[in-house]
């Protein structure tokens, strides 16, 4: 049964911090918000590292890290195009980072005439990145500020999830031919897996793994049940939830959503109505759904397999309790709005992380009353 109230917060001055912390009353347990990096600008995503390192993109063109409260500006990042919403997007540690070194991030390529959501990886050393390389530019560049995407998620075979918004465009989001309005897996190189869904089918790029997308700003791949999520900003109050498939086409757009789609004349004429995912759950409400996380490990016990969702327009944070890929619940975390919640992520240290803020931004850890 979904809970439309919601769940009372009590703010607590935190004693060595600006931003306050706040105390959580949910359903199941009791919780703190507990800030670990302030004073960020329009942070977008961030990579928990071992030993308590935060490594934080700011949609400005920086990266930060912070490590034991002391802030540090990466240098040596390529060329960022920042307009509108173009700009640096998500990062993301590789799965072998102790190993390698590698951090992964997604950003606009390019200048005030066009600009393409691209891939790169490179590696810290002291206040530079190093070694960074472009692995991956989408096909088809666009006016520079609308929609570039991106949410960065690696999957258990050491393969990345990444998403590229429509760009603006709707009609391109039912293009196959266009990696506009997709989700695309890759290898770590950049390249596209040889058992990617669409390989080797004519009229697709062999990157896309799902398309029929507007602005995927939460992915989230969940091992232990072989499921991967996603959350999309949709138009006129449909923002959705969406349980992803392979190789399908998750809707986005048609006329019911944007009148002046007209999808037969998209690239590959591939929309077929019969053919469309529904999504999982369907938000009443204005939303603009961004960041989501599936909630594994000993710290919330009652959580288990549950989804944690933000919202940059309704400043809220959700849990969703899945139960067989379906959503039971829904609660409401947030009684006072906090600012748009920007990014969840659950850390290597088992805890769920919060990214909240524009101008003056707070990473929050999510840790349990004692």
């Amino acid at each position: 049964m979904e809970r439309l109230s919601a769940i009372p917060l009590v703010m607590l001055a935190a004693a060595s911090a600006h931003a306050e912390e706040l105390t959580l009353s949910t359903e199941h347990q009791d919780l703190r918000l507990v800030p670990v990096a302030e004073d960020l600008e329009q942070p977008w995503g961030v990579a928990i590292l071992p030993g308590d390192l935060y490594v934080i993109s700011e949609r400005t063109g920086q990266i930060q890290t912070f490590y034991n409260g002391e802030r540090q500006e990466v240098e040596g990042l390529p060329g960022i195009h920042v307009e509108g919403q173009a700009g640096l997007l998500d990062i993301a540690a590789s799965p072998d980072y102790p190993d390698t070194g590698w951090i992964y991030f997604t950003y606009s390529s390019g200048d005030v005439d066009s600009t393409a959501t691209a891939l790169a990886r490179g590696r810290l050393a002291g206040d530079r990145l190093v070694d960074v390389e472009e692995l991956f530019e989408q096909n088809r560049r666009s006016e520079p500020s609308t929609y570039p995407g991106s949410r960065l998620a690696w999957m258990g075979d050491d393969t990345l999830l990444m998403s590229v918004g429509d760009r603006g465009t709707p009609g391109r989001a039912q293009d196959t031919q266009d990696h506009a309005g997709s989700i695309l897996r890759l290898d770590p190189q950049g390249l596209a897996p040889e058992d990617n869904p669409l390989l080797e089918e004519a009229g697709y790029l062999p990157e896309i793994y799902s398309w029929g997308h507007r602005r995927v700003l939460g992915l989230a791949v969940d091992e232990k049940r072989s499921n991967v999520w996603a959350v999309e900003s949709r138009s006129n109050g449909h923002d959705e939830l969406l349980l992803l498939q392979r190789g399908r086409n998750h809707g986005w757009a048609d006329e019911a959503e944007d009148s002046e789609v007209l999808v037969e004349d998209a690239g590959s004429g591939l929309f077929n109505e019969e053919d469309v995912v529904e999504p999982a759950y369907r938000f009443a409400e204005d939303v603009s759904p961004s960041g989501l996380a599936v909630v594994n490990g000993a710290h919330y016990p009652q959580w288990e397999g549950n989804l944690l969702v933000g919202g940059l327009e309704s400043e809220q944070l959700y849990r969703f309790e899945v139960n067989g890929g379906e959503i039971a619940e829904r609660e409401e975390l947030l009684d006072e709005p906090q600012g748009p919640v920007r990014e969840v992520r659950q850390g290597p240290d088992g805890y769920l992380y919060v990214l909240i803020g524009d101008e003056d931004g707070t990473l929050y850890r999510l840790e349990p009353e004692e």
